[in-house]
């Protein structure tokens, strides 16, 4: 028998407490075959062990994490999902719908994005139909997009090493599920957890040992995949939290198992602490000038771009500038970055040795700018940043950019004549270090700077997420008892 399977998914990951908004122009958007590169397990368009499965790839969209997404263009994009959705119908039936979704989109005034764009598709596609989605562990699993969803899988590492091998599994579970004729059940539970990221990395306890039982879990009788989500801190939705979710074939073992991850999750909410050593700017910098190590990293959490960050907080820059043996130029530092056009625009015409009066900071309402006066040591053009300049104030060096971009690699620093193990202190806009920043840290720390992906979860103001849920509430034994759904 011949099946058909399509594929469409939108993907970001959206701060509802950072100001910028996501438009058209900062998706990335692939159709067809322009989407084979994001599948190298497809040759052809299917899996070479199953010849008889056709896969029909039809539009998805991606963009860097930011603020919430504007609802025109969420609209446009999900029209046409729709629009060639009902175009792979007409040339004949689904057996299934694979979802390629990130899990924690928002959609300015609206909630719960993936599950109305899902209840959108499941009305195409119709109930007989199987729908299997890949999510970052940092999405969101409400009921609705679990009850709408036969089948749904997640990251194992945060940091992310696993997405392609994410997005496999969950087309090879729905596979499975068509050869085997098997009906999956799932068992869902909310966890009333809610921690940033930086607090629950696979790279240490407790998240390494609980997310290490996954695996086993899959192992049983009965059971197809077991995945747990530590949720997204920053979207003030009611769906905010941590969910575990278990499918298979045996409602025992799902529920059992679902309730066994759910519980050691919430048993060790007090054990999450941050996956470097944390602290206030100040201590942050000193402790840089103290250590010997280079290069010496400080993450400029507050504002990190790729959690949702507007990218235009200049606030541990105008720290770096006031900061006495910096200003003089005797120790030296990188800030990269901050998204500034009218400042790069002012360099590029004073070109490179020019000196420059700029204002960065606050192109979106990010804070307040800060007064940056410097000589212009580097512009590059035409980046996939955009427009990118260098200025030199004393000792520091401030990466500015025409649009929103993040340094996640030495070889990008060093593009711009920067070298992080020259200098006293490489401050970049991430929370954990991407692995190539990590294999290269000497030393590193994490400052708790403000921003709309601040790491104090206590100074945000939540309206919307379900309460009680730790930290922000003292509360003991909710109820874990997990949901089934099933078709």
């Amino acid at each position: 028998m011949t099946y058909r399977i399509a594929i469409a998914g939108m993907s970001t990951e959206s701060s509802t407490f950072a100001p910028h908004r996501t438009g058209l122009d900062d998706f990335r958007i692939g159709r067809g075959e322009e989407l084979a590169d994001r599948y190298p397990f497809l040759v052809d368009w299917r899996l070479p062990e199953h010849p008889d499965i056709e896969f029909v790839p039809l539009l998805q969209a991606s963009a860097m994490p930011g603020g919430q997404v504007l609802p025109e263009v969420y609209d446009t994009i999900e029209a046409e999902i729709l629009e060639r959705l009902r175009a792979a119908l007409a040339e004949g039936s689904l057996a299934g719908f694979y979802f390629d979704i990130h899990g924690a989109m928002a959609v300015a005034g609206r909630r719960d994005a993936e599950a109305g764009l899902a209840a959108r598709i499941r009305e195409l596609v119709g109930p007989d139909c199987l729908i299997s989605a890949s999510m970052d562990l940092h999405g969101q699993v409400s009921a609705d997009l679990a009850g709408n969803v036969d089948l749904l899988t997640a990251y194992r590492t945060a940091p992310h090493i696993d997405y392609v091998e994410t997005r496999e599994r969950a087309v090879r579970n729905l596979v499975r599920c068509l050869v085997e004729d098997i009906t999956p059940v799932r068992a869902w539970v909310r966890v009333p957890v809610l921690l940033p990221g930086e607090k629950t990395s696979t790279r240490v306890e407790p998240a390494q040992s609980i997310y290490a039982t996954l695996e086993p879990t899959e192992r049983l009788p009965g059971v197809l995949d077991a995945s747990l989500w530590v949720g997204y801190a920053w979207a003030d939705e009611p769906r905010s939290a941590a969910t575990v979710l278990v499918s298979g074939t045996d409602t025992d073992t799902v529920r059992a198992e679902a309730e066994r991850i759910a519980r050691a999750w919430w048993d060790a909410r007090h054990d999450f602490e941050f996956c470097a050593p944390a602290g206030q700017a100040d201590w942050c910098v000193a402790q840089a000038f103290e250590s010997s190590q280079r290069p010496f990293f400080i993450s400029d959490s507050g504002d990190n771009p790729t959690a949702g960050g507007s990218n235009d907080v200049a606030w541990l820059l105008g720290h770096l500038l006031a900061t006495p043996a910096l200003a003089s130029g005797e120790r030296t530092a990188i800030w990269a970055s901050c998204v500034a056009p009218d400042a790069v625009r002012t360099c590029v015409q004073a070109g490179v040795g020019g000196e420059v009066d700029v204002e960065v900071g606050g192109v979106f309402g990010g804070g307040d700018p800060v007064a940056l006066h410097g000589e212009v040591t580097h512009l590059t053009s035409g980046d996939r940043g955009g427009d990118i300049a260098v200025v030199r104030s004393g000792g520091v060096f401030a990466v500015l950019t025409s649009r929103r971009r993040a340094y996640h690699y030495v070889k990008d620093l060093e593009a711009l004549g920067l070298d992080p193990a020259a200098v006293d202190i490489t401050a970049v806009k991430i929370g954990y270090l991407q692995p190539d920043l990590y294999q290269a840290a000497k030393g590193w720390v994490l400052a708790l700077t403000p921003g709309g992906v601040d790491q104090d979860l206590l100074r945000l103001d939540y309206q919307h997420v379900v309460r009680p849920v730790h930290p922000q509430d003292d509360f003991t034994d909710p109820d874990l008892t997990p949901v089934i759904f099933g078709r």
